[in-house]
């Protein structure tokens, strides 16, 4: 069996999450991990049984052992790191948002389709078998005539930055906000189902430091209205729901989708629970790993089209609720 060698970048809980469910794969190799701290490297090294550390990302990216990295750094750094990784021919599996803007995430494209290899968002719901399913089941519904969906979270860091502490989470300098950090979990699964809608309209509530707290957004697509809400500053528990002439489809969440149920207009109802593992970054890994190892062509659900779309929708809605990064400048 093929193995492939990765590299990490970053320490969050979502880098954690990523190491101990790819290490599910027996293809995968954590060949080393970075961190700018010697010490919280070689840490992270430990923890995580990985061979190797670095404290410099042009030293790791040159390192012919590695194959490819996996990036949970802040957003702003996305597209400056996996350009770096792509330039030395290496693979990346960037975590959602790619970038924070769509002329980013075009360039990022760009040079991984001149050095021939693979740039793939780390989007994850949308490649869960449930989420799947709810796509597979539209036809149930009739004519489609609206779709909610929302994604409000109470930020675990919203209490310091009200205190004046410095956190990273509600600064435009690392261009995070509620569109771009729980808002595309919304976005994606509609874009995915329904494609590019007609026109957007967006509001967007600023919190102190420059980005979204909290927005909401109705797509256009003339026959039926799509609407999403997301919030960091608050929070919902809500389901979201497609609903059609003949019957309502009602998911749980769009995050993390467990249930579906289906109820008509004659009161006839259906439920829904696909099984599905509860390490839900697994689906993306193994097809990130199919596609090294040339088991598959290209990504099914994550793919440039859909990731541009989504960056592009992305920035229109920022422009709406005057929310600029310093990233949009460069």
């Amino acid at each position: 069996m093929n193995k492939v060698k990765f590299a990490t970048i970053g320490t969050s809980w979502i880098c954690e999450e990523f190491i101990e469910t790819a290490k599910t794969d027996e293809r995968f190799v954590l060949e080393a991990v970075y961190s700018r701290s010697a010490d919280k490297a070689i840490a992270y090294k430990t923890k995580h049984n990985a061979n190797r550390y670095f404290t410099d990302l042009e030293t790791m990216a040159s390192d012919p052992e590695i194959d490819c990295v996996y990036i949970a750094s802040p957003n702003s750094f996305h597209v400056p790191q996996s350009i770096l990784f792509l330039k030395h021919k290496k693979h990346v599996l960037c975590e959602k948002p790619l970038g924070s803007n769509f002329n980013e995430v075009k360039q990022a494209f760009d040079i991984a389709e001149e050095n021939n290899v693979l740039l793939m968002e780390a989007y994850k719901s949308m490649m869960m078998p449930n989420l799947l399913h709810a796509k597979n089941l539209l036809s149930e519904l009739g004519e489609i005539r609206s779709v909610f969906a929302t994604f409000s979270k109470y930020s675990s860091r919203y209490d310091a930055h009200k205190r004046g502490e410095d956190v990273n989470t509600f600064k435009s300098e690392f261009s995070n906000g509620a569109i771009l950090d729980l808002g595309i979990y919304c976005l994606y699964p509609i874009l995915h189902m329904f494609g590019a809608p007609k026109e957007v309209k967006s509001f967007s509530v600023k919190v102190p430091g420059g980005v979204d707290g909290l927005g909401a957004t109705i797509f256009n697509y003339d026959s039926f209205l799509a609407t999403i809400n997301y919030s960091k500053v608050s929070n919902s528990f809500l389901p979201c729901e497609v609903c059609g002439e003949n019957a309502t489809m009602i998911i749980d969440k769009f995050n993390i989708p467990e249930k579906i149920d289906i109820i008509y207009r004659n009161g006839e109802k259906k439920h829904f629970e696909l099984p599905q593992r509860n390490d839900s970054m697994c689906y993306e890994i193994e097809e990130f790993i199919d596609i090294i190892l040339n088991k598959k062509e290209k990504p099914s659900i994550n793919t440039k089209e859909i990731t541009l779309l989504c960056s592009s929708i992305c920035d229109e809605i920022r422009k709406m609720g005057d929310i600029v990064f310093p990233a949009d400048l460069h």
